[in-house]
């Protein structure tokens, strides 16, 4: 059959086809019978066809220009929809040229620089090209004024061999409405503070009975008229505790004012040295007013634990820490070291086992405290590991003395002996750190509800919640401190060995920096117990000695320090070293040796991380400091990028 047949038969429907087809077959049939029909059979089915055609033609013209004419209407609605459109809409490249705007457009941006907010945009579109993501864009951006929700699509406009060009319609939809009343729903929202003076008890100690009613009253005023300036009402719920109530749009005065009522409290004039200090805890987090009390409440523990004299903020369960300036002040009281030597003397009688965890590259501090807890769960004659690892731990001298020692050569296990030996009965004590990505092992904190935390470090955001029993007292100089005072108030008699009542001790030497830092009565009435039971300090001092190749690093990093501000000494460890982080924290230590410097940061490369190491002797909080770092880096990993979800709207 020629090709234009083919051609013409493909054009009709498929149903007509057969029908040819069947027409074809009964003609042919019928022919077969009688021969005189052939040739009108073949007149007939000629006409049928030419018919056929002659119809499908017709139809398949009618129906084009049907589609014709509906493609010219809807050519036209839709250039009178761009051209009418009731929202600003431009398209334009994704190089700046702009291709087409509306008359809404330039009306609505006619005194706005535009073209700086289409070149962010286009930068975003670039980034978002690049990624290989959708080609949706989807924002909220603020021009002027207004708050605009932006929509809009990109297509390939032209490629060449250099590059490939992309052209996007974007529409402009104002939702400064929207956006001002959800602000103002928010801002009408209430928050919840409680706020503390934390020495409250030692200050009204010391203050004559007729100065008493009046440092009252002026505490109360001072509190009460700071309120009112945020239009908020105190309610004074214990002597040394308020609680705070006001609505969200005061928030962001208060923040910038950095909690102003912090030095206004500390100036309130007293006939003794100490200065009033005081904590505070905002919170935003909960549906109630009660879920935002309680938020609150956990926030006070996470300042007190931090040692006072600040505030923070907890929104989105983050947390935003301002002040913390003062040094922490001794106040703790005896009864509670009883009462937790008690507690913890009951958990381990009840517990099948206990496993002892400090942190990763322990210190004295970290070890002695370890040995002090094995003591007293081997008195109560329970199965006692300690999970550390000391090499590559700068604690080569005491690894040395200690494997001398029978008794201890089983007990000292890693992180693989100790998950094969806990289970949910087993009680983790945790000692010289309360951060879950600090300790030795955190997957133990997993396999066990039995937990206890021993500490003295300003407390973190990243802190063990769900432990059943906290001695965590900043106002403490080590851990080995704590312990120690957990053993002396013990019911039962407790008979410490040689290397355990030197281990304990060297703890508090370190921490100490030999007895010149941070240290109050307790801290001499803790070292004064452990000597009754015999010290060899010389011994201990040699386990502090560092190899000369390690000292002369140390002076090196301290010989390249430089100065800012004539009092903070900065410097950098540059050798790539797993064990960086102890290097830098002796670096950090000895340049406080040097006279002016109150402050000092040494950065390092372990090799898997950057470590830095701060320390201070003076009014400068550097916890403070390097959380702010921390945040900083952690808001620089976030890189916004415009995507797609799975319901076509974009996320930035």
């Amino acid at each position: 059959m020629p090709k234009t047949n083919k051609r013409m038969f493909k054009k009709l429907e498929s149903k007509t086809k057969v029908y040819l087809v069947v027409i074809g077959l009964l003609l042919v049939i019928l022919c077969l019978y009688e021969e005189a029909l052939i040739l009108p059979s073949i007149i007939v089915y000629t006409v049928l066809l030419i018919y056929t055609f002659w119809i499908n033609s017709k139809r398949i013209g009618e129906l084009s220009k049907h589609i014709y004419d509906l493609t010219i209407n809807v050519d036209t609605v839709a250039k009178n929809t761009l051209i009418n459109s009731p929202f600003p809409l431009i398209i334009l490249e994704t190089d700046g040229n702009v291709i087409w705007k509306s008359s809404n457009f330039n009306t609505e941006f006619e005194n706005t620089e535009i073209n700086t907010y289409l070149d962010e945009i286009s930068k975003e579109v670039k980034m978002s090209i690049e990624n290989g993501e959708d080609k949706g864009i989807d924002k909220q951006l603020k021009i002027g004024e207004k708050t605009y929700h932006i929509i809009g699509e990109y297509i390939k406009s032209k490629a060449n061999k250099e590059k490939t060009e992309y052209m996007m319609t974007l529409y402009f939809l104002d939702i400064t409405s929207n956006v001002n009343l959800e602000l103002a729903y928010n801002n009408s929202k209430s928050c919840v503070g409680i706020l503390m003076i934390d020495n409250y008890e030692e200050i009204i100690q010391r203050v004559s009975d007729e100065e008493k009613p009046k440092l009252t009253a002026t505490i109360e005023t001072t509190m009460y008229n700071w309120a009112t300036t945020t239009g908020g009402i105190m309610i004074k719920t214990d002597r040394d505790t308020f609680v705070y109530i006001f609505e969200q749009k005061y928030l962001e005065e208060i923040e910038e004012n950095k909690f102003s009522i912090l030095d206004t409290v500390k100036e309130i004039d007293i006939d003794i040295d100490i200065p009033l200090t005081l904590s505070i805890a905002i919170s935003t987090d909960g549906e109630s007013n009660y879920e935002k009390y309680k938020s609150a409440g956990e926030a006070i523990d996470i300042v007190l634990g931090r040692g006072g004299d600040q505030a923070v903020v907890r929104k989105n369960g983050k947390y935003i820490f301002y002040g913390g300036r003062t040094q922490e002040v001794e106040k703790r009281t005896k009864v509670k070291a009883r009462t937790i030597s008690t507690a913890l003397e009951k958990l381990i009688s009840e517990s099948d086992n206990v496993i002892v965890m400090g942190h990763m590259n322990p210190d004295m501090d970290c070890i002695g405290a370890s040995l002090g807890i094995y003591r007293l769960a081997k008195t109560l004659d329970k199965e006692v590991y300690i999970v550390n690892n000391l090499a590559g731990a700068n604690l080569e001298n005491f690894a040395e003395a200690i494997e001398k020692e029978e008794e201890y050569k089983d007990v000292i296990i890693d992180k693989t002996q100790a998950l094969a030996k806990i289970t949910p009965e087993t009680l983790l004590v945790v000692v010289d750190t309360h951060k879950i990505s600090y300790v030795e092992a955190p997957e133990l904190l997993e396999e066990t509800e039995k937990i206890v935390v021993i500490d003295h470090h300003r407390r973190s955001t990243d802190f063990i919640e769900n432990s059943i029993l906290t001695f965590h007292e900043v106002y403490a100089s080590s851990a080995c401190e704590l312990v120690t005072e957990i053993l002396q108030y013990s019911e039962n008699t407790i008979e410490l060995s040689k290397i355990e009542t030197e281990s304990l001790y060297a703890g508090i030497m370190m921490d100490t920096k030999n007895f010149t830092f941070k240290t109050g009565v307790r801290t001499f009435e803790a070292a004064a117990y452990l000597r009754k039971f015999g010290v060899d300090i010389v011994k201990v001092k040699k386990w502090f000695q560092s190899s000369l190749e390690n000292y002369k690093l140390i002076a090196n990093i301290v010989k390249n320090a430089e100065i800012i501000n004539e009092t903070i000494g900065i410097s950098k460890y540059e050798t790539e070293d797993k064990n960086a982080s102890l290097i830098c924290a002796k670096a950090a230590d000895e340049l406080l040796t040097i006279s002016d410097i109150t402050a000092s940061f040494v950065i390092g490369n372990t090799g898997e991380k950057i470590c830095i190491s701060g320390r201070s002797i003076g009014d400068i909080n550097v916890q403070v400091i390097l959380e702010k770092l921390r945040r900083r880096r952690t808001h620089n990993a976030c890189r916004g990028t415009i995507r797609r979800n799975n319901n076509g709207r974009s996320k930035k």
